[in-house]
């Protein structure tokens, strides 16, 4: 990820967070205080660390997750790393696309009034990463199904019929266009954004910690990821741990968006 577009994430939090869950959303089944932590790929150096916390802690997430360079291996969905997602499929927890090549929406493209959309599309990963160039929303669905088929493959379990665009960074017309692919977009909410894509001299481990366990409420999506390259002290494991038994302790539980009222019955209408 680009620096600057990790820095302007937290000032675009808030707008692009609107999809997640709002802070009044209904419980969970099991809980009157649910939270719905989801993490989406990285450089996965992290992966293993985060994996035994989660087990330890009881507590399952929904990943999501993009081919993305990784600290060891050929990628984050690549053979290499195959094991560990199917360990965490059998562990219980979701799983849904973050797309292929972790492509960004730049843009929609002017086209004449009835025309199919296009998009101004940007990928991080794969062959075309840092080019900029239009695309059409079948392209952009190719990218959610690609990602969507790779982790069926390996983790031998149906993800979800849900989708996280790299960023956040959407407009009405491509959710629209997902939306008819069979894909509903999944943000994050407000108090959510965990900051570990922040660089840590600036936000320091122990800063976002006392933010979240301050803000967060009832029905938040939260955000986080298995590695960022740009930050000098690692956000996870050190923040993780402590941010689930923090919560937990003031009556919080976790959940996976199988469960969340935004989207179950979404995920019940699409996900044969």
């Amino acid at each position: 990820m680009f620096f600057w577009l990790l820095v302007a994430s937290l000032g675009s939090a808030a707008a692009s967070a609107q999809e997640g869950a709002s802070a009044a959303a209904p419980a969970a089944r099991s809980c009157s205080k649910p939270v719905y932590l989801t993490l989406d790929t990285g450089h996965m150096g992290v992966a293993p660390q985060i994996a035994e916390i989660l087990r330890k802690t009881q507590v399952k997430v929904t990943f999501f997750a993009a081919n993305e360079r990784t600290k060891e291996g050929d990628g984050s969905l690549g053979d290499y790393w195959a094991p560990w997602w199917r360990a965490r499929a059998a562990e219980g927890h979701a799983f849904a696309s973050h797309t292929w090549d972790h492509t960004y929406w730049r843009g929609d493209v002017k086209v004449p009034a009835g025309a199919a959309p296009r998009f101004k599309l940007q990928p991080s990963q794969g062959p075309q990463a840092g080019q900029r160039f239009e695309g059409t929303a079948a392209q952009y669905c190719a990218q959610i199904q690609q990602a969507e088929d790779r982790l069926a493959k390996i983790t031998g379990t149906k993800p979800l019929p849900l989708f996280r665009a790299p960023g956040g960074k959407t407009s009405p017309s491509l959710i629209a266009a997902a939306r008819r692919c069979g894909y509903a977009h999944v943000g994050w909410s407000p108090a959510g954004f965990l900051g570990d894509e922040l660089p840590s001299d600036k936000y320091p481990n122990q800063q976002l910690l006392d933010k979240a366990l301050k803000d967060i409420r009832p029905g938040d999506i939260l955000l986080a990821h298995l590695g960022i390259w740009d930050r000098k002290d690692p956000w996870a494991p050190a923040v993780l741990q402590p941010l689930i038994e923090g919560l937990q302790a003031k009556g919080f539980c976790f959940a996976t968006l199988r469960e969340h009222p935004q989207y179950k019955d979404w995920i019940r209408q699409h996900g044969s």
